[in-house]
């Protein structure tokens, strides 16, 4: 007998994180898919830096700027979300210069791992630790940080016949 996953209720002041997260998990899946239709190097890495500059960038400045306030600086989750936002920076940037196979596999692992983590250990804390007020708090900010809607048009990631 599989387990069902049953998704992830989020409280309505961390729902638009989720929805950027959901985003995020279908840009991993857009370029992996662009790996397996053999969509040229170039054409993922610039698709990889525009997301970079329109989504994940705003997207790390909202939980760094507004987010970590709220968590102990030695809780465990604090370091794993500026290691893993370190990590994907690096990685991103990195691809202006070398854009390979393996490092944009790696690029996409990591968003999934990084995105599961905060989605089911980071989200659940802060839900279960903080009151509803620091929450609305926190919703108030994000408002005023909105990310942009911009959509890439090339879309490498259907098979065409």
């Amino acid at each position: 007998m599989t387990e069902e996953i049953k998704p992830i209720k989020r409280s309505a002041q961390l729902a638009p994180l989720s929805r950027e997260h959901h985003d995020g998990l279908l840009f991993a899946w857009k370029i992996k898919q662009g790996l397996e239709n053999k969509t040229p190097p170039e054409t993922l890495r610039n698709y990889a830096l525009w997301y970079w500059r329109h989504h994940i960038k705003p997207h790390f400045f909202q939980e760094e700027r507004i987010l970590l306030p709220y968590l102990p600086s030695d809780n465990p989750m604090t370091h794993r979300l500026k290691d893993d936002h370190d990590h994907i920076r690096e990685l991103v940037l990195g691809l202006d210069e070398h854009a390979d196979r393996r490092s944009l596999q790696l690029l996409c692992d990591l968003i999934n791992h990084h995105i599961r983590f905060e989605e089911r250990e980071l989200f659940a804390y802060l839900e279960e630790k903080l009151t509803r007020e620091k929450l609305d708090e926190i919703h108030i900010q994000l408002e005023k940080h909105p990310l942009g809607h911009e959509e890439w048009k090339d879309e490498f990631w259907v098979v065409k016949h």
